[in-house]
């Protein structure tokens, strides 16, 4: 229930990742954009407004060099008609007075400097003067802000342009154009002087950009860009993945047999090592009989006998292994065994190795002998595994400490035998990989016992399992079906 969510979380979060990723890069792009534009717009309201500024410095430069005279016709009068922002201008002959104080402030202050100055500014109504002294006749030309500015040239539409531009002395100000000032959103500023010290105006720009102004159609764009890039990637890497997966299914299935074959041989390879050396024991010994003076015929047939009996497990063993090749299905047959005399079979091929560990096994019955459904091979094989581990077990505690239990009974329909050992058991991480084919704790070990008793158990109908002993060592289970259950 949890592994579908998952297999779109990822994807989920990769695209809104990337999404975010390029709409923030869209938009820093867009209000570069319009930052540019401003600026440049700003500029350009600027320069326009400084050569008109410079060029009411140039009039009134004009008027004090020329020195029209004194007389009915005033030809300075006439400057409105060629200048549409000059609304007047007065001029002081000599020995004459301004009317107003500030001309004559300015002027004292415009011949200290040399330059015009500015004597008068009423920005709230759109006006200001300026003054030159000049002898022998001081001028002065009043000017109009609206009029000042080169709508024909200028960079924006006052009426619909967001940008709001002004005039500013410090204390007051004129508006050029009102543009669109809101809250939220990002603020561009532009502040600049106009080029001339006469008329100490001051542009000022500013830009209000409110996220409707976000190009939210190209962010919108991209959001589906990137869904459809992440939904071809995660459809590609599915169809690759399950392709990778057909392929290594198809592997398995190919070669699975043949490591199970493989797994196989080596067990057997593991179980004929047993008889084999049985019989190559028994028939040294039957040699060695032989050559006694007189010869101890009985004894040395006893012993080939055991050889010929280990000779035919071994073709069991062999056999086994070719009916598992050519039929699998047939590679163990199920008969009715004693399961007292499996274990009687398996103790008497390890006496030797019972009596150089110095251990003494016990038996008990917990009833009557059961009957189980095995194959007799395979049985004694497992038995025999079973009591080999243990014999390994055991020789790592000190003699006195070894002990080695077989208890054989029934629970319901099955056959049970059990084998403990007091040795120093089976650590937990252990206990959970113990039937793993190939895993081993013994040095040099393969790790195929315990796996091909498992897997014979099974092959037999019933099941191998391991459990710790108390208060030490370790218990394996066999468990085979009954064959005579009533």
């Amino acid at each position: 229930m949890t592994r579908k969510p998952q297999r779109f979380f990822i994807p989920a979060v990769l695209w809104l990742a990337i999404s975010a990723l390029g709409g923030v890069a869209l938009a820093r792009l867009e209000l570069n954009r319009l930052r540019d534009d401003f600026e440049t717009n700003a500029r350009i309201a600027h320069r326009l407004l400084s050569q008109r500024a410079v060029q009411h410095d140039a009039v009134m430069a004009m008027l004090a060099l020329i020195q029209p005279p004194h007389g009915a016709s005033q030809p300075e009068q006439r400057l409105p008609s060629v200048y549409p922002q000059i609304i007047g201008v007065q001029r002081r002959d000599r020995d004459a007075a301004w009317t107003d104080e500030r001309l004559a402030a300015a002027e004292a202050l415009s011949h200290a400097l040399q330059r015009p100055v500015l004597a008068v500014a009423d920005l709230a109504r759109g006006r200001y003067q300026l003054v030159l002294a000049a002898a022998p006749t001081s001028f002065s030309i009043q000017l109009d802000l609206h009029a000042v500015v080169p709508w024909s040239e200028w960079p924006m539409a006052p009426d619909t342009s967001p940008v709001r531009m002004t005039l500013s002395d410090g204390k007051q100000s004129y508006v050029l154009q009102p543009g669109r000032i809101g809250e939220g959103g990002w603020r561009f500023e532009f502040h600049k002087h106009l080029a001339t010290d006469s008329q100490p105006f001051e542009v000022v720009g500013l830009r209000q950009v409110g996220w409707g102004e976000l190009p939210w159609a190209w962010m919108l764009a991209w959001s589906l860009l990137v869904a459809v890039m992440v939904m071809g990637t995660v459809a590609l890497l599915r169809q690759r993945a399950g392709k990778q997966r057909a392929e290594e299914l198809l592997r398995l299935g190919q070669v699975g047999r043949l490591n199970t074959l493989g797994e196989l041989a080596a067990g057997m390879a593991h179980e004929l090592n047993q008889p084999l050396t049985a019989v190559l024991a028994n028939t040294q010994a039957a040699s060695r009989l032989l050559d006694e003076d007189p010869p101890e015929l009985a004894i040395a047939r006893n012993a080939m006998a055991q050889a010929a009996e280990q000779a035919r497990r071994a073709s069991s063993v062999v056999g086994r292994l070719r009916r598992a090749v050519e039929r699998p299905a047939m590679a163990v047959q199920s008969v009715s065994v004693s399961l007292e005399d499996a274990v009687n079979n398996a103790l008497y091929l390890l006496e030797p190795e019972l009596a150089r560990h110095g251990v003494v096994p016990t038996v008990s019955w917990q009833q009557a002998s059961p009957r189980v459904l095995a194959d007799p091979v395979a049985l004694e094989q497992v038995i025999h595994n079973l009591l080999t581990n243990a014999l390994q077990a055991l020789d790592k505690v000190p003699a006195p400490e070894r002990q080695l239990t077989l208890q054989l009974g029934t629970e319901g329909d099955s056959g049970i035998l059990k084998v403990s050992d007091t040795g120093p058991g089976i650590a937990p991480d252990v206990l959970q990989r113990i039937f793993e084919p190939f895993f081993s704790t013994r040095e040099g070990g393969l790790g195929l016992g315990l796996s091909l008793c498992e897997t014979l158990a099974g092959s037999m109908g019933g099941s191998l399992s391991a459990t710790h002993n108390t208060p030490r060592g370790a218990v394996f289970r066999l468990s085979l079906p009954r064959a005579n259950k009533s």
